[in-house]
């Protein structure tokens, strides 16, 4: 069955690679690509793809160790969940999802309107540049990075997935992040395309919907990756600046800047060779996340060690920059208007992609740093997180000030209606005064609380003032995100900052205090499952003599793994949130544990989520546009 598996990769490999060839063939002659058979041979890359994937899929459940790929990821004792999850837990089996994902986004978009609108010149281009980042992927998965290696003779026993991946934040955020790399890569082929053929048609109604559902999955893997840090990892925090964190991040500032830039467009068409600019590269930054990851230039603990698809990633990665450039310097935008002034609805929606794009480029530049440095220097040279937090959250802070303002201006009017004019400094000086009275340091953070709570209360207000809006679903798709947003901006804002924590060595029946909540240890006890043993220490959390439950954490000694793995244990509350890791434990039975109490930090995930949900609202059907309305 694998070498099967393989020979569909080989035929899907050539299958795209001559579609490309054809596509550019057509467009040299001048002619259309006969649409029925590009069609077809999406399908075909299809169908070669998901059978590749249902054998690996089967390989994983069944614990075939005669597959190099299952044996370094799995091993008997693994739950099935967790070996089914392995598929994307490796850089093989994560390129073939990719390419999956990749595959069945192509075949879907052959039933959207947005297809069917395409002219025949914009249609050819974007077969050809879809099969050609097809090919790529295929191309790596029949070389470098072969999910199907057969093993001679094949192991008794696989190595085991790593224990920090064994958690079910695994099944959810790989898929789900790569699924919004994939996303993007359709929006941006037809980009490409329209700036390449240059006919006239309305491209961005055309992908304003797969781009917006790739948008919330790819902010959904983001959450669900922060969560996961934050449960799994025993360290109390959810966003380490890691360099695959950043490397996520990326993609999705340029993306959100293309979100409101292409508004822009379809309600007062300008920005037109800008969109076609974003939305490549959109795309570029998935592809530079996934080198980052793959490449072994930086060092991480989201990364690979195997750099055998270094070369052919960062051939993809210029391949894509300078088509971008390319495209988007030579297309030939529609009639250009003027932009209203700088001090309307419009202006702030253009500072507002400046300053996306100026945080993307200071993230990358600093996350490139320690492997640009080793290029000039005898030692590489980085920033630590302090770094980030000095240069961007005052940036965030810029974006959430102009989220302020923005529902009082007009489109074209460069003025603050007046309410707003009052209402929102008042506001921030007042919230500013409240929360320096109660102790909060007179820090940046604060400021930024005074910020998010501004923005959320305009928002709201906003929608109070044009309730009639809210029939519309476009309404709660639009602003609902922005209110998420600010719910998650304030969770960031206040749990970081302003956390607690302390350490203590205890013995049974010993107690510690953090605040007004008291922390009592009751005992230990030791759990033993297939493939891991587990030492459970219970310690009692009350408030003020109010009993608030009972936390469990874990040290876990796993099979084929020697040093242990902490699992922490969390009283979740919509104010403070009390997490606690046990760092250790001797023969008597004395723990070592650190105990947080993380304030509000429950709205990160609260503010994520809404942000997802309330973002797949702003799709809607799609149809030609009413007279005087934007596409």
């Amino acid at each position: 069955m694998a070498i099967l598996a393989y020979f569909s990769l080989l035929l899907a490999l050539f299958a795209a690679l001559g579609g490309a060839a054809y596509a550019l063939a057509c467009l040299w002659r001048g002619q259309a690509a006969h649409a029925v058979w590009m069609e077809r041979g999406q399908v075909l890359l299809l169908v070669l793809l998901a059978a590749a994937s249902a054998v690996l899929f089967g390989a994983l459940v069944s614990h075939d160790f005669s597959l190099a790929y299952v044996r370094d990821h799995t091993d008997s004792a693994m739950a099935w969940y967790y070996a089914f999850s392995a598929f994307w837990a490796g850089q093989e089996g994560s390129f073939l999802f990719w390419a999956l994902a990749i595959a069945a986004m192509g075949a879907i978009w052959t039933l959207q309107p947005g297809y069917r609108e395409m002219p025949g010149e914009t249609r050819t281009a974007f077969w050809m540049f879809l099969f050609a980042v097809e090919a790529m992927f295929l191309l790596l998965l029949t070389t470098v990075s072969n999910p199907f290696l057969l093993l001679s003779p094949a192991p008794a026993q696989g190595s085991g997935l790593n224990p920090l991946l064994q958690n079910p934040g695994m099944i959810f955020h790989p898929p789900v992040l790569f699924l919004g790399y994939a996303g993007f890569t359709v929006p941006a082929c037809a980009a490409l395309a329209f700036g390449l053929s240059g006919e006239d048609y309305p491209w961005l109604r055309g992908v304003r919907n797969p781009f917006l559902l790739a948008w919330v999955l790819l902010t959904a893997g983001i959450v669900i990756g922060a969560w996961w840090s934050y449960m799994e990892l025993g360290w109390g925090g959810y966003w380490a600046w890691d360099p695959v964190e950043n490397a996520s991040l990326l993609p999705w500032l340029a993306a959100t800047a293309f979100l409101h830039t292409s508004l822009l467009n379809r309600r007062f068409q300008v920005l037109g060779r800008s969109n076609i600019l974003l939305a490549g590269l959109t795309l570029f930054l998935c592809f530079f996340a996934t080198f980052l990851t793959r490449s072994g230039v930086l060092s991480s603990l989201h990364t690979f060690g195997d750099n055998t698809a270094a070369m052919p990633l960062l051939s993809l990665l210029l391949a894509s920059l300078a088509l971008t450039l390319l495209v988007s310097g030579i297309a030939r935008p529609e009639a250009r208007k003027e932009l209203a002034d700088m001090v309307s609805r419009q202006g702030f929606v253009v500072l507002l992609t400046w300053l996306m794009l100026a945080l993307t480029l200071v993230i990358g530049a600093a996350t490139l740093l320690p492997a640009l440095s080793q290029l000039v220097l005898e030692s590489s040279m980085g920033v630590d997180a302090g770094f980030y937090n000095r240069v961007c959250l005052p940036l965030f802070g810029i974006v959430f000030l102009l989220l302020a303002l923005c529902p009082g201006l007009g489109w074209n009017r460069p003025r603050l209606d007046r309410f707003r004019a009052f209402f929102l400094p008042g506001l921030f000086l007042g919230l500013a005064a409240v929360l320096w009275l109660a102790g909060l340091p007179p820090r940046l953070p604060l400021l930024a609380i005074a910020v998010i709570v501004c923005a959320f209360a305009s928002v709201a207000l906003y929608l109070w003032q044009n309730r009639s809006l809210l029939r519309r679903q476009g309404t709660w798709g639009t602003w609902g995100v922005h209110l998420g947003l600010c719910l998650l901006g304030l969770g960031v804002a206040v749990s970081g900052p302003y956390q607690t924590t302390a350490e203590a060595i205890l013995s049974k029946g010993d107690s510690f205090h953090i605040q007004e909540y008291t922390f009592t240890f009751e005992g230990m006890s030791t759990e033993r499952h297939e493939g891991m043993t587990a030492s459970v220490a219970s310690i009692r959390v009350a408030d003020e003599e109010v009993g608030l439950g009972l936390l469990q954490p874990e040290r876990r000694m796993y099979q084929n793994f020697r040093q242990p793995f902490a699992e922490a244990s969390v009283i979740p509350g919509l104010g403070d949130e009390i997490y606690v890791t046990l760092l250790g434990v001797n023969q008597e039975g004395i723990v070592r544990v650190k105990a947080q109490v993380m304030p509000l930090i429950n709205w990160i995930w609260i503010g994520g989520g809404l942000m997802c949900l309330l973002g797949l609202l702003g799709v809607r059907k799609q149809g030609n546009p009413r007279p005087g309305h934007a596409y």
